[in-house]
């Protein structure tokens, strides 16, 4: 069963068992929401914990596709790309996965997502400024199976991305 939106490299489907996290675990999870770079020995000492339980935790939580890659803490600013928008895309059902595929290999595109409703794709990216975003629409555009896009430029972040009231909750 192929399923080029939640798939693998090879565009296979990638079932992900995702368990759910005991209270020990969204404690370490809130410990490195905090503060990333916190190492195992303090973490487990001040969550109470023996530092093999806090390894072990680790261990599982990262194999387990619970945490994002390291990349995601990087602000796009940093790199030269302060300019932020979300693209709706229109495809040709029959090519869905070339156009994924094509999108994975445009590095401005940071996430992109399969919405219900009318919209096929809904991507976000970043560019250096408004011209560089009217390229990088055209190169999305131009993407084997888009028939459509339509941009909107991000004016403010209002409410970054977080998962420490989640953690809480």
């Amino acid at each position: 069963m192929v399923n080029p939106i939640n798939g693998d490299e090879r565009g296979e489907a990638v079932v992900i068992e995702m368990a759910r996290l005991d209270e020990t675990d969204r404690r370490i999870l809130a410990a490195l929401d905090d503060d990333p770079r916190r190492p195992v020995a303090l973490l487990a000492q001040d969550l109470g914990l023996a530092r093999g339980t806090v390894h072990a935790r680790l261990a599982r939580l990262e194999s387990g596709e619970y945490l994002r890659p390291h990349s995601a803490r990087v602000r796009p600013e940093a790199l030269g790309r302060g300019v932020a928008a979300s693209i709706l895309v229109e495809l040709d059902q029959h090519q869905i996965g070339a156009a994924i595929e094509a999108l994975r290999g445009v590095p401005e595109v940071l996430e992109c997502f399969a919405p219900a409703g009318d919209t096929d794709l809904l991507l976000r990216v970043v560019s250096t400024d408004p011209d560089d975003l009217y390229r990088v629409a055209e190169v999305v555009r131009l993407c084997p199976g888009i028939l459509r896009t339509s941009t909107s430029l991000f004016l403010r972040e209002v409410i970054p991305y977080r998962v420490s009231e989640l953690l809480k909750a």
